[in-house]
């Protein structure tokens, strides 16, 4: 943790190199937004199982006028590919990894709205400190390399991937040196042509032609059509303070869910209360997993989202998300913040990577549904219900708290237990690190557990368990919880840090 009273700027990502990135461009005088686009393209080289440039992106984003915007730039499924197909092919139920499940990236295209809305720093600039990472390597970091041990047999299977996750056919091990060539030259087109290059330049035209010789159906005309949208986040209040986070197609909603029913009335929620908040957690995953979709094809709004009864017999995930996500935190004293989440959803996303162009994809596309009459099912130009949500929490209109968070579909758990713990009086620090626990989707069974780091405290174990959940029980500070990162300002200055369930940092300029 760092704390600063009188800070240029702060920055929390959950890898050290990116902060330093970020915090590099706030030293030299950007502003938070310049920083978040630096971390977040190192992000993409550094920390490949959770985010890459074949992501999606979502960002919350206040401006020093104090308006608060929300950017949606997770990408949609390829015009020319039909649910019909699908069906064919796989049945009900989609791959979780595999050519199908790649939709067209929305992340680089996320980048440049942020660029043209408030950066101060060229695309060069922004790719520095990436493109150098990329092209000279980097230690590979732990949560990397334990990630491609746990994802080694679909990572082998394609040969983009084992040919930079291994060495002389053995996984990269922790601290062995990770370069990526062919991704420093795609980096250097971007800092060259700006996102332009990414869905219409040569460097679209090299992606795309790989990943159609793999069977995809996305084109350059999608590329080329495909736009990030800005939009209202979804606000609502919590102990007398504004919580604004992304409305659908993303899990914002759930959040507010939780804050609802623990201001209804379950007291001391990550204490004697747990019990009742895990029932609310599990009702919320369960609206989701029936009734989130994208807006735009009749998906239900983020209000009619947190007013609806949780079904009684929810849909069955199979597989969970694991890495997934980079979650950063980034303010600057002329008045910009951003809460963003960079993604490739599982750990290696689709695991399909591009060799010609080093690019890894992700496999968004798994979420979709093949129930034709399901909301969420799949069609062309559609944009799958996403787990990503950013979140910022004002006192009226003064910022009070930056977080984000990784943790697939337990991001809004996470974040109502940083949200509960910050409230109360934790420092960033104390909150990040405190021991979590979060509410599983239904496994194969159709069994809800709960997974909770065994040194949580025993009463919450017990009252978890006398509300019905069979506990999963793992060490503390497991990366299964999620990768946080949270800023606070306050009239005391500003502090902040990073989860040390990741390889992160947090500094204040």
């Amino acid at each position: 943790m760092t704390t600063a009273p009188a800070a240029r700027g702060a920055i929390s990502t959950s890898h050290h190199l990116a902060t330093e990135a970020g915090a590099e461009v706030l030293r030299a005088g950007g502003n938070a937004i310049d920083a978040a686009i630096a971390a977040a393209a190192t992000l993409c080289v550094v920390y490949p199982n959770n985010v890459a440039l074949g992501g999606d992106l979502v960002a919350l984003v206040r401006n020093p006028e104090g308006e608060v915007r929300f950017l949606n730039a997770t990408g949609t499924a390829p015009a020319g590919q039909s649910i019909d197909v699908l069906r064919e092919r796989y049945g009900d139920l989609l791959p979780v990894r595999g050519i199908d499940t790649v939709t067209v990236p929305g992340g680089i295209c996320g980048w440049n709205a942020l660029h043209e809305y408030g950066a101060t720093r060229r695309w060069e600039q922004h790719l520095e400190a990436a493109t150098r990472h990329a092209e000279q390597g980097v230690p590979t970091a732990r949560s990397v390399a334990a990630a491609i041990v746990e994802n080694r047999e679909v990572l082998e299977l394609d040969p983009g991937c084992h040919g930079v996750f291994f060495d002389q056919g053995l996984p990269l091990v922790e601290g062995a040196p990770f370069v990526q060539p062919a991704l420093a030259a795609s980096l250097k087109r971007l800092a060259a042509g700006g996102s332009t290059e990414f869905y219409e330049g040569e460097l679209a035209r090299q992606w795309v032609d790989g990943l159609q010789r793999l069977g995809s159906r996305i084109t350059l005309e999608d590329t080329a059509a495909y736009s990030a949208e800005w939009g209202e986040p979804l606000e609502g209040t919590f102990q007398g303070h504004r919580v604004l986070t992304g409305p659908p197609n993303t899990s914002g909603f759930m959040l507010l869910r939780a804050l609802r029913d623990i201001e209804a009335g379950i007291a001391d929620p990550l204490g004697a209360g747990a019990g009742d908040l895990a029932r609310s957690f599990r009702a919320s995953n369960a609206v989701r997993a029936a009734s989130l979709a994208d807006p735009a094809f009749g998906g239900a709004t983020g209000d009619e989202l947190i007013a609806a009864a949780a079904p009684a017999h929810p849909p069955v995930r199979e597989a969970k998300p694991s890495g997934d996500t980079v979650g950063l935190s980034a303010v600057s004293a002329d008045g910009w913040a951003i809460s963003l989440i960079n993604s490739v959803y599982f750990g290696f996303g689709a695991a399909v990577l591009e060799p010609e162009t080093g690019i890894l994809f992700q496999n968004r596309g798994t979420s979709f549904s093949l129930d034709p009459a399901h909301p969420n099912a799949f069609a062309p130009g559609k944009r799958p219900r996403h787990t990503l949500m950013p979140v910022l929490v004002l006192r009226d209109d003064e910022l009070a708290w930056v977080p984000a968070t990784m943790g697939g579909s337990a991001q809004p758990q996470i974040h109502t237990q940083l949200l509960v713990r910050s409230l109360a009086g934790a420092a960033p620090e104390a909150a990040t690190h405190a021991p979590r626990w979060i509410v599983d989707e239904p496994g194969a069974d159709g069994v809800v557990r709960v997974t909770i780091e065994e040194d949580v405290p025993a009463a919450v174990h017990e009252a978890i368990a006398a509300a019905g959940f069979p506990l999963k029980v793992v060490p503390p500070a497991d990366e299964d919880l999620g990768h946080s990162n949270l800023i606070r300002l306050a009239a005391s200055g500003v502090d902040a840090a990073s989860d040390p369930r990741s390889d992160g940092s947090a500094i204040v300029v």
